[in-house]
């Protein structure tokens, strides 16, 4: 058995196709099938159901996947560590952020580590803290950039606080309030808002903020994209809360203080168990640059 027998397998799981399983490996079709089915015959068991529109994993197939997939891992991070007992660190980062992260120069951060480390592949994604959270946990993440209400700390995770901002009303300079100097929540009581989706983390501080003034303020609009806030507020279509640092300084947008508004408070988020010498080396860029 060999290790790019079980790569092979993976791949055919993973996309339920021989073709697109070459593709992904780099292979031709032929040679992808007859390590596969070589493999078959040495394990004397059928992985998988083939027809020729069709392929799916057999009840030993299904058997199969965690141990084999277990196996290349274990194999992958072999190579790491080796590797990283000379002074080398490989493998992959995983970094997960949120679309509003302020508190640290994440481009920046991955550049100073490229050059440090090249040899490392570089994922990112943009996430929502609870989703990160929980990436963390299955070992899906090794990095995690957490944006949180001020009394929630992040869960299940090692973290280190990264600093609290308070949120800032955004509106179109065409907005009645805009020459104001400062407002409160209560001015902002009939006003439509553009926010995250309902149950978020990145409304949650908001919400919780309209809630404890016993204010039923009105979401008109719901997104994840940060960029599509910032159009709808420029179109006078609605208002939006943001943290200060965060808060675009546009044309045709104004930032205004809010008397009672919400604070965020930021987190790097990683798991203890087993970090990767990769994982350990970012952390160590992000320490000296937050």
């Amino acid at each position: 058995m060999e290790l790019q027998q079980l790569r092979y397998v993976l791949a055919v799981a993973e996309e339920a196709s021989f073709t697109r399983a070459a593709a992904r490996c780099f292979v031709v079709q032929s040679a992808l099938s007859h390590q596969v089915k070589s493999l078959e015959q040495e394990l004397g068991l059928v992985l998988f159901a083939r027809t020729s529109r069709r392929v799916e994993l057999t009840a030993a197939g299904e058997a199969f996947l965690p141990a084999a997939r277990a196996s290349l891992e274990a194999a992958e991070r072999a190579a790491v560590d080796a590797a990283a007992a000379t002074g080398l660190v490989r493998g992959q980062l995983r970094v997960g952020i949120i679309p509003t992260v302020t508190a640290v120069d994440v481009p920046g951060a991955l550049g100073a580590f490229r050059q440090t480390h090249p040899q490392v592949r570089i994922a990112l994604q943009v996430s929502g803290s609870d989703a990160q959270e929980a990436a963390i946990v299955r070992g899906e993440l090794d990095i995690g950039l957490l944006g949180l209400p001020e009394n929630r700390r992040p869960r299940g995770v090692a973290w280190r606080s990264l600093g609290t901002d308070r949120h800032v009303a955004v509106l179109s300079r065409e907005h009645g309030l805009a020459t104001h100097g400062e407002v409160s929540l209560h001015d902002l009581e009939q006003e439509p808002f553009v926010d995250f989706t309902a149950g978020s983390p990145g409304r949650a501080q908001s919400d919780m903020a309209f809630d404890a003034a016993g204010i039923a303020r009105d979401v008109a609009f719901e997104v994840m994209a940060t960029d599509l806030m910032i159009d709808l507020v420029r179109q006078n279509l609605a208002v939006v809360l943001l943290p200060s640092r965060y808060a675009p300084r546009a044309r045709g947008l104004i930032s205004i203080p809010i008397t009672d508004g919400p604070t965020r408070a930021e987190y790097l988020a990683w798991s203890n168990f087993n970090p990767s010498p990769a994982a350990r080396a970012f952390l160590d860029i992000i320490e000296r640059e937050a």
